[in-house]
């Protein structure tokens, strides 16, 4: 399989572009991510031209409209880097990417939280970096993190399945762009959808059901917007819970009664916290396998992305 383009702050690659000269390399992004995601890195100071190593740098201000001011000289680097910020992400338009990987707390990357300092020198963590709102602004919709948000489990499972969805829905507009193909895309992701909002899959179905008569780009833009809206929204245990007894329902004639205890009380062990989701997803594979159920089979749900990354192998 090709791999997914993803872009990301230079200095979690090993780069040394930091302003000390150093870098933060992060070894799940290039040895885990890695084996699925080919990288494009991006550092918004050094490809700005300020050198390594360099001035401090803090934002200042207005956190809606903050300054970029360097430590020592007082540089008032604003409009400079906007200027950079803008040419940079318009470049990015032709990179295909399926989202963004950004330095936390950085000036120009942190995504959030960023310290903004008050003309007093009190610092708040209101802000965003100027590259960060930037590319943020000109793909709302693409999926992004950073890398010590990638560290807690149910972010890190949220983030990769929002991108390996915007992947599938880009390869629909290559291989089978038409109205049977929107229709079999929002099929096979019902119970995903679900996991995240059932409103949401239930207000997708009606983009679906009632494109007669619409232009199809038009019907794909609204279907695009609310899906990636949707699987922003964290699937919780209990949604997770409700998609699998719709999907244990599909078993009540074919298992005997052992194996539909077997698999209520893998749920409610899920459910309690006492195993993680991918004991009971692994358990009605079996039997999709076993009693043959070829629309779960179909289910990205069940496979939203490679098992090798273990997304689902944590206790919630």
């Amino acid at each position: 399989m090709e791999k997914i383009r993803m872009g990301v702050s230079a200095c979690l690659m090993g780069e040394k572009v930091r302003y000390d000269g150093q870098h933060k390399h992060d070894t799940y992004i290039t040895e885990t991510l890695g084996q699925w995601f080919e990288f494009v890195p991006v550092c918004a100071e050094f490809e700005l031209g300020l050198g390594v190593p360099r001035e401090t740098m803090r934002l200042e201000g207005d956190p809606e409209h903050p300054r970029l001011m360097t430590g020592k000289s007082r540089r008032d680097l604003t409009a400079s880097m906007r200027e950079w910020c803008d040419k940079r992400v318009g470049e990015l338009e032709q990179e295909n990417l399926c989202g963004f990987i950004f330095k936390s707390k950085s000036p120009s990357c942190g995504m959030e939280r960023v310290k903004v300092y008050s003309e007093h020198g009190m610092p708040s963590n209101t802000g965003r970096g100027l590259f960060a709102d930037a590319f943020m602004n000109r793909f709302p919709l693409l999926p992004v993190e950073e890398e010590g948000r990638l560290h807690d489990p149910a972010l890190r499972e949220n983030f990769i399945e929002c991108v390996f969805a915007l992947r599938r829905w880009r390869e629909l507009l290559a291989e089978n762009n038409t109205r049977a193909g929107l229709v079999k895309f929002h099929e096979r992701h019902k119970y995903l959808l679900m996991s995240h909002s059932v409103p949401a899959y239930r207000a997708l179905g009606r983009i679906v059901a009632e494109m007669k008569g619409r232009r199809l780009p038009v019907v794909q833009k609204e279907y695009l917007g609310q899906m990636m809206e949707a699987l922003r929204a964290r699937a919780t245990v209990s949604r997770h819970v409700n998609v699998l007894e719709h999907l244990a329902g599909y078993f009540k004639k074919p298992l005997g009664p052992d194996e539909k205890a077997e698999l209520r009380e893998t749920i409610a062990s899920y459910k309690a916290g006492h195993v993680p989701l991918i004991v009971p997803i692994t358990l009605i594979n079996h039997y999709i396998r076993k009693y043959q159920e070829p629309y779960l089979a179909d289910q990205y749900y069940l496979k939203p992305n490679p098992v090798e990354l273990r997304l689902r192998n944590h206790v919630y």
